[in-house]
């Protein structure tokens, strides 16, 4: 499993909220849904984002941003134009004053606006909910990515905007898998930017020796690794691999291998009912005992903890 592939092994997107947003200038929408990560792509026209904190950025025909949440953040046509409407939490949508406008600017199928062939066309995938593989990589995104149509080529883009108002069996699967792939090609472009600050583990990925070690066990976390063995799978010795890792990741591979190991634990623990015993195994524990003492001396809390304040909000 590579790094990009390890994003959304874990969460991807399930029942993902897409959407296609047609408007005709003033406008302006306030968004404050709370989700972890949305996807903008601009098809007509052109719009600001204006985070709360940091620069804004426009988007032109064929750009996409990329918006870590949970902070809020707005979109409109010009950073003066009046608010037309706010989005909170589930895609809740209402007007300045708090009534509701998704009966009335409802225009068929995951389409929402004005007027079907308003000025201006958005296309927006949001994640509902995220998981700790895939935040290992998000954390590494600054809070607003924007990806220009010069500087990138996606041939994803005009598959999603067909497909987004049809209402067809098995379409919001079909859906989440086309947002999914549209983020990895996204994050692939975006860390192959000279200014983009990837994590050292990312990065590692491309060196022979520590890369493959990385990809051992990223691949086989329950597999009882030593340094020694995975020395041996990268085909060096074991002082060379502690060494070199430790050079590219800044940190020992058997710190690694407990990161990873507990970051697989918290999204089990997160996403299925497994119990600790049953999830301790699956990611190279001998049990819940080992599991659960790793876990509070890493993260300060069992994973009986950790599942119950995930549940809890």
């Amino acid at each position: 499993m590579d790094a990009l592939a390890g994003l959304l092994d874990g969460p991807r997107a399930r029942g993902a909220f897409l959407l296609r947003t047609v408007m005709d200038p003033p406008w302006s929408i306030r968004v404050e849904d709370e989700a972890p990560l949305t996807l903008m792509c601009m098809m007509r026209s052109s719009a600001w984002i204006m985070p709360d904190e940091g620069d804004p950025v426009l988007l032109r025909p064929g750009s996409i941003a990329v918006v870590r949440g949970p902070a809020p953040y707005t979109c409109a046509d010009t950073p003066a134009s009046p608010l037309r409407a706010r989005i909170g939490p589930g895609g809740a949508c209402s007007s300045q004053l708090g009534a509701p406008l998704a009966d009335e600017m409802h225009l068929g199928v995951r389409t929402w606006g004005d007027r079907v062939d308003g000025e201006a066309s958005m296309l927006i995938g949001t994640y509902q909910l995220d998981g700790e593989v895939g935040r290992r990589l998000l954390d590494a995104l600054p809070g607003l990515t924007h990806l220009p149509r010069e500087e990138w080529e996606c041939p994803l883009l005009p598959v999603l905007e067909d497909e987004i108002s049809r209402d067809a069996p098995g379409q919001g699967v079909f859906l989440d898998r086309l947002l999914d792939l549209l983020l990895i090609a996204v994050l692939r472009a975006w860390f192959a930017r000279p200014e983009a600050q990837a994590p050292a583990w990312y990065r590692a990925m491309g060196d022979p020796v520590v890369g493959k070690a990385l990809r051992l066990m990223q691949d086989e976390p329950a597999n009882p690794w030593t340094v020694a063995s995975l020395a041996a799978g990268a085909g060096v010795s074991r002082a060379g691999l502690a060494r070199r890792f430790a050079e590219l990741v800044g940190q020992t591979p058997m710190a690694y291998l407990t990161d990873w190991r507990l970051t697989l634990a918290a999204d089990l623990l997160r996403g299925s009912d497994a119990t600790v015993e049953t999830v301790a195994r699956k990611v190279g524990y001998s049990g819940s005992f080992a599991l659960s003492a790793a876990f509070k001396r890493v993260r300060g809390i069992s994973p009986q903890e950790h599942r119950r304040a995930v549940a809890a909000g």
